[in-house]
C-alpha cells in the first residue's frame, strides 16, 4: 500500500489563514496602544521629573554654600521613592538620598551613587537602573555652582504598561477565541457545498464509463450552481464537464452502434451475392444438367459485378471519410447535371426525366471532382428511379446563387417515411413500404445515398431532404468557383423527352 501524502485542508489552511490574520491584527493594535499610552505616561513622568529637578534647584539656590545639603528632601509634597543628589561640577554625586513612606530620608549607597554618575545637568531626562531601588527616570541642571539631580521611579509606568498588555492580550485571546468559532462555522458552511462538488465527482468517477450505456450521470445539486460565489462556479463548471462527458459518451455508443450495424450490413449485403456465386459454381462443377451454363454465368457475372460496387462504394466511403483529398479541378455541374439526365432516361424510359438549369447570374462552376461529383448525382436519380412508381416525373434543377451552387432533385413519388428522414443518409437505410419500386428492379445496398453525402461533404458542401407525400426533394450546395471564367451558360427549363 502506498502511503496518502499528507497535507492540510482548504478548511484548515483558511482557518489558519485567518487566525493569523487576526493575530496579526491584534498584536499590532495591542503594540500600537502600548507605544502611545507608554509615551504618554512617560511624558508625565519627565513632566514630573522636571519639576522636582527644578523645586529642589530652587531650594538648593537658597543656601548656595553648603554644596552637600539634601535639605529639600525633607519637605512634605515629595512623593515617596524619589531620589535626589547634590553634584560637583565634574558629574561626581557629593551627596544622595531616596525619599522613604513615613521615614527620613536615606542615603544612598556608593553603588547606588555610581549608578547616578555622568549625568549631564542639562535637565534632559535618563533612565538608570539604581541598584536596590530599580529603574529611575533621572534628570540634573544647575544654576551657577549649583547643580541638583532628581529622579522618580518607573515601576508605576512598567506596571501601567505590564498591565494593559495584559488586559489586551487576554481581550485579543478572548476575541480570537470568538473569531475563531465564527470563522470556522462560516468558512464550513462556505465549503459546504465543495464537499458536495467532491462527493459527486467520486459518484461520477465510481461509474463505469468504459462499457455499456452510460447515463444519468449524477449532478451537482443546482442550489450550489450560484455563479456569484467560488464554489458556485467550481459547481457549475463540473456539470458542464459532466454533461459533456456524458454527450461524448452518448455519441461514442452511438457511433459504435452505427459500426456494429454496418459491419453487420456490410456482411450481409457481401453474403447474399457471395451466396449465389459459390453456389452456381458448385453446380457448374458438378455438370449438373438443371442448370443452363450461360444462366449460371450470367447469375454469376451479375452478383460479382453487384458485389464490386458495393466494396467499391465501401472503400469510397472510407477515403472520404479519412479525408483523402480529391481530384481539384473546374467542373460544370451544368454539364454533370445534362450527362446524369440522360444516362437516366437512356437506362429508364418509365420515368418522366427533366432538367431545368437557372443560370442567369452566373454559370455553375465548382472545384472538384467531375467523376464523384457524377457518381453523387447519379445515385440520386437512381434512388428516384428505384423507390418511385412507373410515371413518375423526376425534376433534376441546377442554379448559381450568390457563393452557391444549388442542385435539386425532386420527384412526385410517394415520398419518404418520417421515421427514416433523420437517418436517411446513413449507410445502409433502406427505405419501407413508404418508398415503393418499380417492378422487377432490386432493392439497393443502402450506401448510394450514403455516398452522396460523403461527396459533397468532402466538397465543402451540404445536403438536405424534405419530403411529404407527392414531393420528395434532394438539395446539394456546394461553392462556386471563386474566379470563373466567363462561360456562356443556357438558361431556362428544358424537358428531356
Amino acid at each position: 500500500m502506498t502511503a496518502r501524502p499528507r497535507g492540510r485542508s482548504l478548511r484548515t489552511r483558511l482557518l489558519l489563514f485567518v487566525t493569523a490574520t487576526l493575530v496579526a491584527v491584534c498584536a499590532a493594535m495591542a503594540g500600537t496602544t502600548a507605544l502611545f499610552q507608554r509615551s504618554y505616561l512617560m511624558g508625565e513622568l519627565d513632566d514630573r521629573v522636571g519639576d522636582e529637578v527644578a523645586r529642589g534647584l530652587g531650594r538648593a539656590e537658597l543656601s548656595p554654600h553648603d554644596r552637600t545639603s539634601l535639605s529639600f528632601l525633607t519637605e512634605n509634597g515629595h512623593p515617596a521613592g524619589m531620589l535626589a543628589a547634590r553634584l560637583d561640577a565634574h558629574g561626581g554625586v557629593v551627596s544622595a538620598a531616596v525619599v522613604r513612606q513615613d521615614a527620613p530620608p536615606r542615603n544612598l549607597t556608593a553603588d547606588q551613587r555610581a549608578a547616578l554618575r555622568g549625568i549631564a545637568t542639562d535637565g534632559s531626562e535618563h533612565t538608570r537602573t539604581v541598584p536596590g531601588l530599580g529603574v529611575y527616570r533621572i534628570a540634573a541642571a544647575r544654576s551657577g555652582d549649583v547643580r541638583v539631580l532628581a529622579g522618580l521611579p518607573m515601576d508605576d509606568v512598567r506596571n501601567t504598561i505590564g498591565g494593559l498588555l495584559a488586559a489586551e492580550a487576554a481581550v485579543a485571546a478572548a476575541g480570537l477565541a470568538v473569531a475563531g468559532v465564527v470563522c470556522a462555522v462560516v468558512i464550513r458552511r462556505q465549503l459546504r457545498p465543495l464537499g458536495r462538488v467532491a462527493a459527486t465527482a467520486a459518484a461520477v468517477t465510481s461509474v463505469p464509463l468504459d462499457q455499456g450505456e452510460v447515463t444519468g450521470l449524477t449532478r451537482v445539486p443546482v442550489r450550489d450552481t450560484d455563479f456569484g460565489s467560488e464554489a458556485g462556479q467550481v459547481a457549475a463548471a463540473l456539470n458542464r464537464m459532466i454533461d459533456h462527458v456524458e454527450t461524448s459518451l452518448a455519441e461514442r455508443q452511438r457511433s459504435e452502434e452505427r459500426m456494429r450495424r454496418f459491419l453487420a450490413d456490410a456482411g450481409h449485403e457481401l453474403r447474399t451475392p457471395l451466396a449465389s456465386i459459390a453456389g452456381y459454381a458448385e453446380l457448374m462443377n458438378r455438370g449438373t444438367d438443371r442448370v443452363e451454363p450461360v444462366l449460371a454465368w450470367r447469375t454469376v457475372s451479375a452478383e460479382s459485378a453487384r458485389m464490386t460496387g458495393l466494396v467499391e462504394d465501401l472503400l469510397l466511403l472510407a477515403r472520404l471519410d479519412g479525408g483523402r483529398p480529391l481530384e481539384q479541378a473546374e467542373v460544370d455541374l451544368a454539364a454533370v447535371a445534362a450527362e446524369a439526365v440522360w444516362q437516366a432516361r437512356a437506362s429508364d424510359d418509365d420515368h418522366h426525366w427533366q432538367l431545368a438549369l437557372h443560370l442567369d447570374d452566373a454559370p455553375a462552376l465548382v472545384t472538384g471532382d467531375r467523376t464523384r461529383l457524377h457518381q453523387a448525382l447519379a445515385n440520386l436519380l437512381t434512388n428516384a428511379r428505384m423507390h418511385t412508381p412507373v410515371g413518375t416525373t423526376v425534376l433534376v434543377e441546377v442554379e448559381a446563387t450568390g457563393e452557391r451552387c444549388v442542385v435539386r432533385v425532386r420527384d412526385d413519388g410517394p415520398g419518404i417515411a418520417p421515421e427514416l428522414l433523420p437517418t436517411v443518409f446513413e449507410p445502409f437505410t433502406r427505405a419501407g413500404s413508404s418508398r415503393t419500386r418499380s417492378p422487377g428492379t432490386k432493392g439497393g445496398s443502402g450506401l448510394g445515398l450514403a455516398v452522396v453525402r460523403a461527396v459533397v461533404s468532402a466538397h465543402g458542401g451540404r445536403i438536405d431532404v424534405e419530403s411529404t407525400p407527392g414531393r420528395t426533394e434532394f438539395t446539394a450546395q456546394l461553392p462556386l468557383l471563386a474566379d470563373p471564367f466567363a462561360v456562356e451558360s443556357p438558361s431556362g427549363t428544358h424537358a428531356v423527352h
